[in-house]
């Protein structure tokens, strides 16, 4: 196959809402270029884009497929993205590989809640976008409210770009409205006329010096409309917004001449903006051209127990062929690519050389991670980091089996690997190996797949709480530990004295001991005593912090007295302090911000205040609210699934941790009851 000029290449990506057609939209595509010989479909599994089992079993998308085709002298690279918030993160990889974001909308449902987060997410990568309303065969569409309403949500840049006689069973035609005049049924030449003005004016605006002769009253040659066409897009002045319905297969091919003929290529968009490995970055970029230094960006990985990593890239200047030496500025390592791929669905097909404005994959070397730049060590770039939504779901996973613990970490780990959104970690004060995801769907998917490619079985409960234990008065502590046995005995007394420290100052420990009550070789003694039960904690198993422990008088016995006794006295006299010292619980408090509809306002704010939130104000983002609060991290452990129950879908939350605070006495006495209850259990 000859080489493609970058000229020549169009990335785009299909993200929206859950059905809304992007999947069945990217097949008609693939099937319309030839690029597949029968029609894939979602219902029957038969599907480029959803291969995975788990796509086939739920039928709908898990993850971003990313799939190419040519058409007329041009190559389509596309990618199909999720529609569901649990996978959003396919959906920012994917926009990092692309030029032009498709946010597709069902025409019956309308711009619903992750329509407009996809927006927003194509907004923040800097991508062209374009709007492509799906299933416009289905009845009773009010199609000028739709039109209103997306351009009300999004801007009066998105115009149309083609018309239909009809929507509903009556849709029979699609016109581009940038097709000549003259080809148009007499029908829609008067509906045809009065858009395409309208699109004209837009598409000419790009241009000074077009747009003043237009006012003159010039003829524009399709050439120049073209032109503009392609630069009001890469502008942001013009969003096309197109009609389809791959049911009757109409507005497919009027769609794909248009990505052809008017979509940016990479050459068209121009360098991506990078910065060199210096001490202090400077900016830096290459040409978007097959012949510049060899630069992409890892936007995808996936893990398989049998074939190993394979890492997806795309590459925004220069090329790479098999057998080329890569260099890695994360990981300053470098590593040889023994064969590159072009991928389509679940295959992937060896190539020679895969060019600057491609998307292509290598497979085998285990140290890459999404978001790091590959290029030579001779020029070296470093391009910015991707940022992921933060995974606010959280389970506890242990082990079905001893089989499955000696694989559990690494395979988890592999997981998280290849999902940004994912993330695993042992969790240091309650020593709970716990999993973090976008939602409960999405960690069924990970664990799912835990259990299909690796093997490995678990157990799942909610993640316990890791409270930290404190003291709020000063207090003093006494224990005498004395043992005899027959021989040598066991001795150690230990006087001492506690007070609470600064939030966060951890531990502080000193000795005022006068006279040689206790020798200096055993304090060291008593410390690790005292250091040892805070680890362990006094009233209800959590870690102790902020406590200031002076040791000031005790006993020993010239024969008996060791380290050991003197260990066993200094905990024993630190837990008789803390008894006396008001001790309290503190718990985790995060910061929350939840974005929601104006209508749910109420519901949600009387939501947080019954889960001890503390209201700290409000923003409006358009027709959205911005909650902004502090609540007990136990008191949202399940705050996906009400939020989602309360706002039908449409909210969306954020969290990060704030500080610990003193848990209220009921609660307190709550925790600690059960505390003892499983301390006896145990014992």
């Amino acid at each position: 196959m000859a080489q493609i000029n970058t000229k020549d290449m169009r990335n785009f990506t299909f993200i929206g809402h859950g059905d809304s057609g992007k999947t069945s939209l990217m097949e008609m595509i693939l099937y319309k270029t030839g690029a597949t010989s029968r029609l894939g479909s979602v219902a029957d599994g038969t599907s480029v884009c959803d291969s995975d089992v788990e796509e086939k079993d739920r039928k709908s998308s898990i993850d971003a497929a990313i799939v190419n085709c040519m058409y007329k002298g041009r190559e389509f690279n596309g990618i199909d993205c999720p529609g569901y918030p649990d996978f959003a993160g396919e959906a920012v990889s994917a926009l990092s590989a692309v030029e032009t974001a498709f946010i597709c909308v069902n025409a019956s449902a309308g711009v619903m809640v992750n329509t407009r987060k996809m927006w927003e997410a194509a907004v923040k990568a800097g991508v062209c976008k374009a709007v492509a309303i799906n299933k416009i065969d289905l009845e009773n569409i009010n199609f000028d409210e739709l039109l209103g309403i997306i351009q009300e949500t999004f801007g009066k840049e998105c115009k149309l770009v083609q018309i239909s006689d009809a929507t509903g069973n009556q849709l029979s035609t699609i016109v581009n409205l940038l097709s000549p005049p003259e080809k148009v049924l007499p029908h829609l030449k008067d509906k045809f006329n009065q858009y395409r003005e309208q699109l004209v004016e837009t598409v000419v605006e790009a241009d000074d010096a077009v747009l003043e002769r237009y006012l003159e009253g010039a003829q524009i040659s399709p050439e120049e409309i073209s032109r503009c066409a392609t630069l009001a897009i890469l502008k942001g002045k013009l969003v096309p917004v197109f009609l389809t319905s791959t049911k009757k297969e109409l507005g497919i091919m009027e769609l794909i001449d248009f990505i052809s003929n008017y979509l940016p290529s990479p050459a068209d968009v121009g360098p991506k903006q990078g910065a060199d490995a210096g001490a202090e970055p400077k900016e830096k970029s290459f040409a978007a051209d097959s012949s510049a230094p060899f630069s992409a960006r890892v936007f995808k990985c996936l893990a398989d127990p049998f074939v190993g990593k394979l890492t997806f890239f795309r590459v925004y200047s220069g090329t790479i062929v098999a057998d080329n030496v890569i260099y890695n500025p994360r990981t300053d390592k470098t590593d040889k690519v023994a064969k590159v791929f072009k991928v389509f669905g679940k295959d992937q097909k060896t190539v020679d050389k895969v060019t600057a404005g491609e998307i292509g994959a290598f497979a085998r070397i285990e140290d890459v991670s999404v978001s790091d730049t590959i290029c030579t060590q001779a020029d070296v770039i470093k391009y910015p980091v991707l940022s992921f939504p933060n995974p606010m779901v959280s389970l506890a996973v242990e082990p079905k089996s001893r089989a499955d613990e000696q694989k559990i970490s690494a395979s988890l780990s592999k997981l998280a690997d290849s999902d940004p959104t994912f993330a695993v970690a042992r969790d240091r004060q309650t020593h709970e190996l716990v999993v973090n995801g976008m939602s409960n769907l999405h960690l069924d998917v990970v664990l799912a797949r835990l259990k299909r490619k690796f093997d490995v079985s678990v157990n799942t409960k909610p993640t316990k709480i890791a409270y930290l234990e404190t003291v709020t008065n000063k207090a003093e502590g006494h224990h005498k530990h004395k043992k005899q046995s027959g021989g040598r005995g066991q001795y150690g007394e230990v006087y001492l004295k506690i007070e609470p420290i600064e939030r966060g100052k951890g531990f502080e420990f000193g000795d005022e001991i006068f006279g040689g009550s206790i020798p200096g070789q055993y304090v060291p003694a008593i410390e690790k005593g005292v250091k040892e039960i805070m680890e362990k904690g006094v009233i209800a198993g959590h870690t102790m912090v902020d406590i200031k422990t002076i040791v000031y008088d005790g006993s020993y016995h010239e024969v008996d007295s060791d380290e050991h006794s003197f260990r066993i006295a200094g905990a024993r006299a630190f837990a008789d302090a803390v008894h006396k010292a008001r001790p309290v619980l503190l718990e985790p408090v995060v910061n929350i911000e939840i974005t929601i509809p104006s209508k749910f306002m109420g519901d949600i704010t009387g939501n947080l205040i019954s889960r001890r939130g503390r209201i700290h104000g409000m923003d409006a983002i358009r027709e959205m609210q911005v909650i902004k609060a502090q609540v007990p991290l136990s008191e949202i452990l399940t705050y996906s699934t009400e939020l989602h129950s309360i706002t039908g879908g449409e909210g969306s939350y954020s969290i990060e941790f704030s500080h610990y605070d003193i848990v209220p006495v009921k609660i307190q006495e709550a925790i600690v009851a059960k505390a003892t209850v499983h301390k006896v259990e145990e014992e």
